[in-house]
């Protein structure tokens, strides 16, 4: 066992982040998200939901501060931002980073994604409740 480590986080999904460097993105992704077919490195994370997983990968993984939005949400295609866009937010700026999220069409967001480090999925069936996080540097 470890200190500090968010229980939710399995070892496999803290090895990933571990091993990401300045850079690279993770997805946290819902339970609709195609990852297998997206990703060849897929960590399960069911029954725990994005906001929660958001949480503990942000107590471990410092932001990017050389972007201007080191958060990013796959593109609804309409006007309307999902509920869980807002609770993103709130804990993307608690964490230090900035609150905006940035927004990426549905297609280019699967292709960004696809050159990610790896996905954590889990179970969460919240529509467009995905986001991808650009690790930045300890300062």
């Amino acid at each position: 066992m470890l200190k500090n480590i968010p229980a939710i986080l399995s070892p496999e999904a803290v090895k990933l982040l571990m091993e990401m460097g300045h850079g690279d993105t993770v997805l946290l992704a819902d339970a609709n998200y195609p990852a297998h077919t997206n990703n060849d490195r897929v960590i399960r994370a069911d029954g725990h939901t994005i906001p929660d997983l958001l949480e503990a990968v942000l107590a471990l993984l410092p932001l990017d501060t050389v972007v201007d939005r080191p958060a990013s949400v796959m593109a609804t295609g309409t006007d309307e931002s999902p509920a869980v866009w807002a609770r993103f937010s709130e804990i993307v700026d608690s964490a230090g980073g900035p609150a905006e999220l940035e927004e990426i069409e549905r297609f280019r967001f699967y292709e960004v994604a696809s050159h990610a480090a790896g996905i954590i999925q889990s179970g969460d069936t919240t529509l467009f409740g995905n986001i991808l996080l650009q690790k930045g540097t300890l300062q």
